[in-house]
């Protein structure tokens, strides 16, 4: 004896709502690296007692990275070779939020348009 077993899958009907979700997951996507905060080019002095450039009162280009981590602002020097990665995760940083802001405004027409579309009574 043996059994045949059916499965029948529906393709589910993708709501606008779902569409926009996955625009906005594509958006996010293509978006890496992301990050928030602030990178500054700083000038230190160096631990070399005899250094020409800090002796002339020069110094040393460096760079930080300055951020917020449970409400405390957080600052970490950077590698040289990290700095174009993070300038770019930056800018894709402020890309997301540009986003997130057009995405409410986005979600209420959408709920206004649905609402509108199917009259009471």
């Amino acid at each position: 004896m043996y059994v045949r077993i059916y499965t029948f899958h529906m393709r589910a009907r993708k709501s606008p709502e779902q569409g926009l979700r996955q625009q906005f997951l594509d958006d996010v996507q293509r978006l890496w690296p992301v990050l928030k905060g602030s990178l500054a080019q700083i000038r230190k002095p160096c631990i070399r007692p005899a250094c020409p450039a800090c002796a002339r009162g020069e110094k040393h280009p460096a760079f930080i990275l300055s951020f917020t981590e449970r409400g405390r602002r957080r600052c970490m020097y950077v590698p040289a070779d990290l700095v174009s990665w993070l300038q770019a995760g930056l800018r894709n940083g402020r890309r997301l939020e540009a986003l997130l802001y057009q995405l409410g405004p986005a979600l209420l027409r959408h709920y206004r348009q649905q609402r509108n579309s199917h009259p009471k009574g």
